[in-house]
């Protein structure tokens, strides 16, 4: 393990325990059993280190969005399962690297204030693999998405039912309970893609014609002089 990588994970640690207002330099390079002077030689500042960490947060979130998704296509899912089953595994990895921490609220919103570059950064990525996966979907399974929508408009809805949900559930919060109506909102969006050619049905079998056995005619009686 590199002194990076030791450094983020004990800066993680630090962040997790006393949330960012109340961490320090000094704590983060005991953690990762350095001097400071050695931290330093890697990292300027407590926000730099901040940055760093939520910037391996979002691309572990990525890796495990793409390899879900990817997964889910080659099992032949449809295109909600798809997509939900991504960003479960985004959002999981997420409130994964800050699971038990009693200083989440904290975290989020000083994520805001000392990362919003980062923020916009990641949510542009996100938006525009989420757009390469509808369209991606939509080409293989011949979809034709709901109210006529492109990729990208039928995406940037995808993406708000993650805020919409978060709306619901402060830091994302109860994971379980957030998780599970988000996908459940996603599914929802997706049922109404539908193929874009119906199958054709195949004609149904005609009955066989039955033909009655002629009947004979009865033969007519002749009469002479009127009497029978």
């Amino acid at each position: 393990m590199g002194p990076k990588t030791r450094i983020l994970d004990a800066t993680m640690l630090v962040f997790r325990r006393h949330g960012f207002r109340r961490s320090s330099i000094e704590q983060v390079a005991e953690a990762a059993g350095l001097t400071r002077q050695a931290l330093y030689h890697h990292f300027e500042s407590k926000e730099t280190l901040f940055r760093a960490v939520i910037e391996r947060v979002h691309e572990s979130a990525i890796a495990a969005e793409d390899t879900a998704i990817a997964e889910a296509e080659a099992a032949g899912s449809d295109l909600g399962d798809i997509l939900a089953t991504g960003m479960t595994a985004r959002m999981s990895t997420m409130i994964g690297s800050l699971d038990g921490s009693p200083h989440l609220e904290e975290l989020y919103s000083e994520h805001l204030v000392h990362a919003r570059d980062l923020f916009q950064t990641y949510a542009a990525r996100y938006a525009e693999r989420m757009v390469a996966t509808v369209a991606r979907v939509v080409r293989k399974q011949q979809l034709a998405l709901p109210q006529d929508l492109t990729p990208a408009e039928f995406a940037r809805l995808v993406e708000m039912s993650i805020h919409a949900a978060k709306s619901q559930y402060p830091a994302m919060q109860p994971a379980e309970a957030f998780l599970k109506d988000m996908a459940i909102i996603v599914r929802t969006l997706c049922a109404g893609a539908k193929p874009k050619f119906k199958s054709k049905s195949l004609p149904k079998p005609q009955k066989p014609s039955v033909k009655r056995a002629a009947i004979p005619k009865r033969p007519t009686r002749r009469t002479t002089g009127g009497h029978p």
